[in-house]
């Protein structure tokens, strides 16, 4: 089990967001986090790799204590974890190259030979090899997003959190964007994404939780009780 949260509360400041979630992920597994904006669904994510604390209950992330860690192990975890915000945020005063080697070396890359040839393997691995030496600027929104996708998996991490990864494009860079996702999956990468877009549910199956009124649910489970997984998914508010 890779995420494994039962019975927590998560909190920003003094507000409450989320209350007693229960949210599990295995090795290998597409999540999908639906909800309105607000709704809690970033902020469950910025538990996971320990930029919010959950309380009460547990909270585990492959093998760690999120209520309890200490900060002196987060960057440890976080090199296990590879993180795709829904603004990319690149370095747009460097190269595509420059952008991947920063996080390599931030990383403990240290010798260059192994940096450059990570960095080549990425790059065709989103698609964009013929891209290394052009900055963030001279990229559209759908090929700046594969670039975030290939600086998220630099360090092969076991858990890829995405952020809205498709908000800011048209429905085919979107669809392109998720099936990449998937394909990480099928290599064993577990793969949590939030969204407000229902399509790629049904275009790239994967198990579904719904935030609402400071609550989790597994859509599945609530299926099972309304009939199908659309009826569970169809009230989500935009």
């Amino acid at each position: 089990m890779i995420i494994e949260y039962e019975h927590t509360d998560i909190y920003q400041a003094e507000h409450l967001v989320l209350k007693d979630v229960t949210f599990k992920a295995e090795e290998g597994e597409l999540v999908y986090l639906v909800g309105a904006v607000g709704s809690g669904k970033s902020s469950l994510l910025k538990t996971l790799y320990g930029e919010l604390t959950p309380s009460e209950g547990k909270a585990i992330v492959m093998g760690n204590d999120m209520g309890s860690i200490k900060a002196k192990k987060l960057p440890a975890l976080r090199k296990q974890i590879g993180i795709v915000f829904q603004d990319c945020q690149l370095l747009h005063d460097r190269s595509v190259h420059d952008n991947l080697d920063f996080v390599l070396r931030a990383t403990g890359w240290k010798k260059k030979d192994e940096r450059e040839r990570r960095i080549i393997e990425v790059l065709e691995e989103v698609g964009l090899p013929d891209k290394v030496n052009h900055r963030p600027y001279e990229l559209s929104g759908g090929e700046q997003q594969r670039i975030c996708i290939a600086r998220a998996i630099l360090n092969t991490p076991q858990l890829i959190l995405a952020d809205e990864p498709t908000g800011n494009l048209d429905v085919e860079n979107g669809r392109n964007i998720i099936k990449l996702l998937n394909r990480l999956r099928e290599d064993g990468t577990t793969v949590v994404i939030t969204t407000h877009n229902m399509q790629w549910l049904e275009e790239v199956p994967g198990t579904v939780y719904k935030c609402y009124d400071n609550r989790l649910t597994n859509a599945a489970e609530t299926a099972s009780a309304t009939g199908t997984q659309e009826e569970a998914t169809a009230n989500t508010p935009e």
